[in-house]
């Protein structure tokens, strides 16, 4: 069976979700060999090998942290001659798209962004994605070149399935080009104790009829009581009430959870393309011809201040 290339994201060896679900995808199209790239590949390998991956091609050098992109592009292409695979997967973060860009363009193949499923197909992977703010899906596949796909968050449920994971050392000679772009600081995010909002199971986004970003704590109260991420609409966030990074829509971030409960959010065409591809939709609202109605799989027509509150005293209720 062909090998497939997986990009691994993580932080200092611990493996994020997104590749998790990459090596499943992976799995259904041929046989999973993770790229490790910087610290912590001894602590990550087991639980790659624990998720499919037959091997795992490690590098560690100063470039990876130093530098922007260009060095882990250098590395990826390396193991893509090391492999000859079938197909390139790569997790859909900001990075990943940049990253996955940058190598099909040096391999001469195609690219698929943001796909939401893969399944194997007699010519080629055959990526689906969502269109057209996700009013529709599609699916395809390269014609040029081995396939280079990105994979949006939440697309499969990670299954495990071990394997060998045997560890192998991946030689990389570095480029001009990848020291361009040096860092030269770095800033720890404030952590909120909740998930991230592109990898999280459960999303709560307040909008325009939270009203204030005093009354974001209701919001989060009921995020809190879920063990879920917190969004905002454009809306929310152009009147300074949440931050840029929680933004849900067409110009902040797209999320697919199992849940996305949005309250006080009318439904516009822009947030809907950040949210769509959710698997269950529930919305709060007061306006009962609010367009978010359109799209959901329940609705509830009222004041979110005396829904929300009542909603996170029942979840809590139900969990104590």
């Amino acid at each position: 069976m062909a090998e497939v290339l997986v990009y691994v994201d993580h932080v200092d060896g611990a493996v994020r979700k997104p590749t998790l679900e990459l090596l499943t995808l992976a799995r259904r199209i041929g046989e999973p060999v993770a790229v490790h790239l910087g610290a912590g590949a001894d602590t990550a390998a087991a639980t790659l090998a624990e998720y499919g991956a037959v091997k795992v091609l490690t590098a560690d050098a100063a470039e990876f942290a130093d530098y922007l992109v260009v060095p882990k592009v250098d590395a990826l292409e390396a193991a893509y001659h090391a492999v000859s695979p079938a197909a390139v997967l790569v997790p859909s973060s900001a990075e990943g798209k940049e990253i996955a860009a940058r190598l099909a363009v040096r391999i001469g193949s195609g690219i698929i962004t943001d796909a939401v499923d893969l399944e194997a197909g007699d010519e080629g992977p055959v990526a689906t994605q969502s269109v057209f703010a996700a009013s529709y899906s599609t699916k395809s596949r390269v014609t040029k070149g081995t396939p280079v796909i990105t994979v949006k968050p939440n697309s499969a449920a990670p299954e495990a399935a071990p394997a060998a994971g045997a560890v192998e050392q991946l030689a990389v000679s570095f480029g001009e080009k990848s020291t361009g772009t040096k860092v030269v600081s770095r800033t720890a995010r404030e952590s909120t104790g909740r998930p991230e909002l592109t990898e999280a199971a459960i999303v709560v986004s307040g909008g325009r009829g939270v009203n204030g970003a005093e009354n974001f704590a209701i919001v989060e109260a009921l995020a809190d009581s879920l063990g879920a991420a917190v969004g905002a609409s454009r809306a929310a966030v152009d009147a300074g009430w949440y931050p840029h990074t929680n933004q849900v829509g067409q110009t902040g971030k797209s999320v697919s959870p199992q849940l996305y409960i949005a309250a006080g959010i009318s439904g516009a065409i822009q947030h809907r393309a950040g949210m769509q591809t959710s698997k269950t939709i529930v919305a709060i609202n007061k306006d009962a011809e609010a367009p978010i109605f359109d799209l959901v799989d329940y609705g509830v027509v009222g004041n979110l201040f005396e829904v929300v509150p009542q909603l996170t005293e029942e979840v809590k209720s139900r969990k104590g």
